[in-house]
């Protein structure tokens, strides 16, 4: 069974159900998980989405 990256819970999925770069959560402590393979099925953790509605996500970008 395939375990969690972050806290090495069990992960129950159907590998069947599942593509390659799928994204599911851990249950247990709540980790974005991707799928880097499906057989045998294993998961890396995913990287966190940009905010977008963050204004001073590009404050930095604006400076000269």
């Amino acid at each position: 069974m395939p375990i969690c990256c972050e806290c090495d819970a069990d992960i129950d999925v159907d590998e069947f159900d599942i593509e390659r770069g799928d994204e599911l959560s851990c249950a247990e402590c709540g980790a974005n998980l991707l799928v880097s393979a499906v057989s045998p099925v294993e998961f890396e953790l995913a990287e966190p989405e940009a905010d977008d509605d963050d204004p001073d996500a590009d404050a930095d970008d604006d400076w000269e």
